[in-house]
């Protein structure tokens, strides 16, 4: 079917079907808000990356791994350190000395889901290494290029900044991320289900896969094809004007980050069943996808990047 064409309802119902199986696999083996597994589907959809920043112990890591493990994709970690480098985590050639070439040893970010664990312990350097590979999907090495498999999507944690030992993310490698969540600590509750569910082994290990890559990229190309509208096409754009005029802010939203959550935007529209973004759909993902791309300017010293889009959101009629 051609990307002109409007999606039928077996195609949003196939991907909805995806989307709840995946849920209710991830919800049996792991500890996760609903907002937050929701969030993370959409941004699996869309094809956009996601930077987690939490403290170290809540279940970043074991997310990754139930989603990688239920869909069936190829799942690799990257933990970051000062000295890890870019060949590291790209790959790199190697000299055959029996057949006299140099072969390339592709790297962990040549699987499906990739956890870059603890991204800011790595080296400005390091963390450059990953900047093509995010945006289009392809390493070069020694001027050869190498495509990435379908889909791609990488997977960020971050401690918090004021961790000994970090570095701040450049705002070129922020900008890449779709969405930044956070997983927050369980309740009492659910803590006590978790030491319970999980006292006995891994129960991410004895996971079943209940979809396919193939399933993926096809609500992936799916939820491409979601219609959306130039006024709501404008309406972005009037948001991200917003953050850009805000006094408070150094550097506003980019353009990147309207591509982004307009993506954002239709692959929710998918998940809840429709075939065309809407407002709401918009307003549902901006406090996810624009704050961490904002630089606040130093005299705003009380606000947050949260404040600032909630601000936006309230100033910008939709059209």
């Amino acid at each position: 079917m051609s990307a002109g064409e409007r999606l039928d309802g077996s195609e949003i119902a196939r991907a909805g079907l995806l989307a709840r199986r995946i849920a209710e696999a991830v919800h049996d083996a792991v500890e996760v808000r609903d907002d937050v597994l929701e969030h993370l589907l959409v941004c699996i959809l869309a094809e956009g990356h996601v930077l987690i920043e939490d403290l170290p112990g809540v279940g970043k890591t074991t997310l990754a791994r139930a989603i990688a493990q239920v869909t069936d994709l190829g799942f690799a970690r990257v933990q970051c350190t000062a000295d890890l480098l870019p060949s590291d985590v790209v790959g790199t050639n190697v000299f055959n000395q029996r057949e006299d070439r140099f072969e390339f040893r592709p790297g962990p970010v040549f699987a499906n889901v990739v956890l870059v664990d603890e991204i800011n312990r790595a080296s400005p350097k390091t963390q450059s290494g990953l900047l093509e590979c995010m945006q289009e999907r392809r390493v070069t090495v020694d001027v050869h290029s190498h495509e990435l498999a379908r889909p791609f999507v990488v997977l960020a944690t971050q401690n918090p900044v004021e961790f000994e030992g970090t570095y701040p993310l450049p705002e070129a490698q922020v900008d890449r991320f779709m969405a930044r969540l956070s997983l927050g600590y369980p309740t009492p509750a659910a803590e006590v289900d978790m030491l319970r569910a999980h006292e006995s082994g891994d129960r991410v290990e004895r996971m079943l896969p209940v979809a396919t890559a193939a399933d993926v990229v096809e609500a992936i190309d799916t939820a491409m094809r979601v219609l959306a509208s130039d006024r709501l096409r404008a309406y972005v754009v009037a948001l991200l004007q917003r953050t850009r005029e805000d006094a408070r802010t150094d550097l506003g939203a980019s353009p990147r980050a309207g591509l982004l959550l307009l993506r954002a935007a239709k692959a929710r529209a998918l998940l809840q069943g429709r075939d065309h973004a809407l407002p709401d759909d918009v307003q549902a993902l901006a406090g996810v996808v624009l704050p961490h791309r904002l630089v606040l300017a130093p005299e705003a010293q009380d606000a947050t990047g949260e404040q600032i889009v909630a601000d936006a959101l309230a100033a910008t009629p939709a059209l």
